[in-house]
């Protein structure tokens, strides 16, 4: 499918939404946002579907919010979505972002909203809000601390220098770097290794991770149970010792 401002493609379980702003450098839109808000509720609701890709057109992952839209009372910012249609309610599925250029501003706080990063070499990060008398709300702030040490998000968050790929990846905010031009290339290829496994232990994976991070220690193995049982009690978990047996690849019903 082809949008205005984003581009939906589904190939084998794998969806690519690509902000298809080149000459803004994919500045974020409210149209923009409202369609990766719709992609990514298709997403979760189409069984079919295993896991999304996001990136950018043209060289550039995103430059964060669309200034001149701003200064004319827009904002990219979606119902129980928020800024970019993703960055309050991330999709149940697993998200990867394939970064090419700049990922500023809202496009760093996007990245950040992911679950896996893939960055061309050339890539940088970067927050420069303070610069503009603003402050990294879209997740900037309360996710970074969490992906990075604490002096590092800090260096980003108040002097609002960039932090380029190979740093990133140093730090674990990148999963993988690799020649620029190539970083959806790599991602749809890491999309499909995801792709493959159980969908519904893929999508519990993600969730445990997540629902976890505030849990107490002393209560962590009673809390998981809720979420391991199903998957242990599910026709994939069969599927899957039963394949493993027969020495052949798994036929996932998601259930």
């Amino acid at each position: 499918m082809t949008g205005s401002e984003v581009r939906v493609d589904v190939d084998g379980g794998v969806m690519t939404l690509t902000i298809d702003r080149p000459a803004q450098r994919n500045a974020m839109t409210l149209t923009a946002a409202e369609a990766i808000a719709a992609a990514l509720t298709r997403l979760d609701d189409d069984p079919e579907l295993r896991v999304a890709v996001l990136t950018g057109s043209g060289g550039t992952f995103c430059a964060g919010m669309d200034l001149k839209r701003f200064l004319a009372g827009e904002k990219a910012h979606v119902p129980g979505r928020g800024f970019g249609g993703l960055v309050e309610a991330p999709p149940r599925k697993p998200l990867i972002a394939a970064v090419e250029g700049w990922a500023l501003g809202g496009g760093f706080e996007l990245v950040l909203a992911c679950d896996l990063v893939v960055a061309g070499r050339g890539a940088l990060f970067g927050l420069p809000e303070v610069a503009r008398g603003l402050i990294a709300r879209a997740g900037g702030a309360v996710r970074l601390p969490r992906r990075l040490p604490r002096a590092i998000a800090l260096e980003l968050l108040l002097i609002g220098a960039p932090l380029d790929a190979e740093r990133a990846a140093h730090h674990g905010l990148v999963n993988l770097v690799v020649d620029d031009g190539t970083a959806l290339t790599a991602a749809r290829e890491l999309a499909a290794a995801v792709a493959a496994n159980a969908p519904l232990a893929v999508a519990t994976a993600k969730a445990l991770v997540v629902d976890s991070a505030d849990w107490p220690e002393a209560e962590l193995f009673v809390r998981q149970a809720a979420y391991t049982e199903p998957v242990f009690d599910s026709a994939d978990a069969r599927e899957g010792a039963r394949a493993f047996a027969e020495r052949r690849t798994p036929r996932w019903e998601g259930r």
